[in-house]
């Protein structure tokens, strides 16, 4: 049984040197907040809570967390982690429907769930992973992220140099520059590397297929988002008859009965749920059993900071299957701090921490310069 006794929680801002564009927005800072729970017995758990957007974000799930859902959380007994997930989540479900506010309560329960893993891990004083799974690998594959197409030529070559073999290619922005530079990466690319494309939901059906019918030729991994995630089911399947190349999509879909909706079409091959966007790892853990026991890939979806990324990491290798690991290449100091100042990759792999839980003890000290806004409750 876990009682959870006390509740921290930090918000952070990192100036960007250069804003990451996507196709819905511009991203002019790195936003995180981090949640820290103890239990009764004085164990601890980190856990992170999604707040790349709005540019409020991350100051308003802070105080979501404060003033909406502590109270539901501390003192209260949970059988496990799964247990308090259901719990909370069956707890806040109107509020949230009431004031409009589903993507964040859902984002405060993921980042609340996944501390609790970690807690429960740390118990048993193993890696998230084996308490998951007794074989799990120490090392995942992984693919370079957040490459705006424009920007390539500069970000690519820095992959390469971190250790990176696949890429995925920002695009949405237009359309015959998109498609030329596809072609023109594709065939730069070296004989170990391979590209994927993600469109940020900026297209329409037609769109889409346009873009498809222009890099016809090109064997892209996968094409992610190319249509809005609230376009019909026909929509979809419609351009997955039309692609040559495997579709993909998760990380805003929000709910168990829509990811089982989305794993039984067909027109998702890969499957892309966000630890702390929605899920926590209870969430995500079941989103990725289900889709590879019918035969779709699991891809965890990532662009936060360390602890989400840690957690992103031991979620694939606990899961199994034949995914890659997301991992942001844009500059992220609330990312890299928690890596000795730059992720574990080499040779296209991710060498997982042998440290218990997610394998993250605390907040790096340099951080204290990025905060924002902190709480503590019991």
């Amino acid at each position: 049984m876990i009682t959870i006794s006390r509740i921290q929680a930090w918000s952070f801002r990192s100036p960007t040197k250069k804003p990451v564009a996507t196709s819905f927005g511009v991203m002019h800072d790195r936003p995180a907040v981090l949640v820290r729970i103890e239990d009764s017995d004085g164990a601890f758990g980190w856990g992170e809570i999604w707040a790349n957007w709005p540019a409020a974000g991350a100051e308003h799930r802070l105080r979501l967390l404060e003033m909406d859902v502590a109270h539901l959380v501390l003192g209260a007994k949970f059988a496990s982690p799964t247990d308090f997930f259901h719990k909370l989540d069956a707890q806040t479900r109107i509020r949230a429907v009431q004031c409009g506010e589903i993507g964040p309560f859902a984002q405060v329960i993921a980042g609340l769930d996944t501390a609790l893993w970690d807690l429960a891990a740390r118990r048993e004083g193993l890696p998230l992973r084996r308490l998951i799974r007794d074989d799990a690998p120490d090392a995942i594959p992984t693919y370079a992220s957040g490459i705006q197409i424009a920007a390539a030529d500069d970000l690519m070559p820095r992959a390469r140099a971190e250790g990176h073999q696949r890429f995925k290619l920002k695009v949405g922005f237009d359309m015959a520059a998109d498609v030329a530079s596809v072609h023109r990466i594709q065939g730069e690319l070296a004989d170990n590397e391979l590209i994927a494309c993600d469109a940020n939901q900026a297209w329409t059906l037609e769109q889409a297929k346009d873009f498809l019918t222009g890099i016809k030729g090109v064997p892209l991994h996968w094409l992610e988002e190319p249509l809005p995630v609230f376009n019909n089911a026909a929509e979809w399947q419609s351009l997955a008859d039309h692609a040559t190349i495997p579709l993909a999509g998760g990380e805003n879909i929000i709910g168990e009965a829509d990811f089982d909706e989305a794993i039984r079409a067909i027109s998702l091959s890969v499957i892309q749920p966000d630890v702390a966007k929605w899920g926590g790892v209870t969430g995500n853990l079941a989103v990725a059993r289900n889709a590879l026991a019918i035969g779709r890939r699991y891809f965890p979806h990532f662009l936060g900071a360390g602890i989400g990324m840690a957690a992103s990491a031991e979620l694939l290798a606990g899961a199994g299957g034949d995914g890659l690991l997301e991992v942001d290449v844009n500059e992220n100091p609330l990312r890299t701090l928690f890596f000795n100042g730059g992720e574990p990759v080499s040779d296209g792999k991710w060498r997982c921490s042998d440290g218990p839980g997610l394998g993250i003890d605390g907040i790096p000290e340099e951080m204290t310069q990025f905060q924002t806004l902190h709480t503590e409750l019991s």
